[in-house]
């Protein structure tokens, strides 16, 4: 009985433990962020953070408004990555020149929806010196230890997104 299930459920692309067989071509989800100045922006994730600058294109009018992704609203979309590989995150930001309808929340409890990203380093201090250098403030008393090889960081985008950087000094 038990192997003629297993085949039954093989068929129907399920696996004993319950999970079905992947549906996806990538296994990485491409993030977009809405921002209100784009070089702003682009300065404090490349400048600052360390990604990479991957690719670009631009979402026309007349796709804006089919897809109904923006309403006829035309952008340009930057993508970054951590580092330039197929299986990296494309960050993809863009701007409509608008601040943001809400403010800028302090914590991550004051708004809903995405409102941080986690990034794994090597190396924290690199990158501490670089957003001190551009004045990011830190938030909290960080950097603060997680364990004895780990700090945790936490520091905001132009637009309130809240960043956590974890890795050692």
């Amino acid at each position: 009985m038990h192997v003629r299930l297993s085949v039954l459920l093989i068929g129907l692309g399920l696996s004993m433990n319950g999970y079905a067989q992947s549906n996806f071509n990538s296994k990485v989800i491409g993030i977009g962020v809405v921002v209100a100045d784009l070089e702003r922006s682009l300065d404090f994730y490349v400048n600052g953070i360390g990604m990479v600058k991957t690719g670009s294109f631009t979402i026309n009018e007349e796709f804006s408004k089919r897809s109904g992704l923006a309403n006829g609203a035309s952008a340009a979309v930057t993508i970054l990555k951590l580092e330039n590989s197929p299986e990296a995150t494309d960050w993809k930001l863009m701007s409509f020149g608008n601040k943001a309808l809400h403010p800028k929340p302090k914590f991550i409890q004051d708004d809903t929806g995405m409102q941080y990203i986690t990034i794994q380093v090597k190396a924290l201090q690199p990158i501490i010196d670089r957003l001190k250098q551009m004045k990011v403030p830190f938030l909290g008393s960080t950097p603060t230890p997680l364990n004895d090889k780990a700090h945790f960081v936490l520091v905001q985008d132009p637009d309130g997104t809240f960043i956590e950087l974890i890795g050692p000094l």
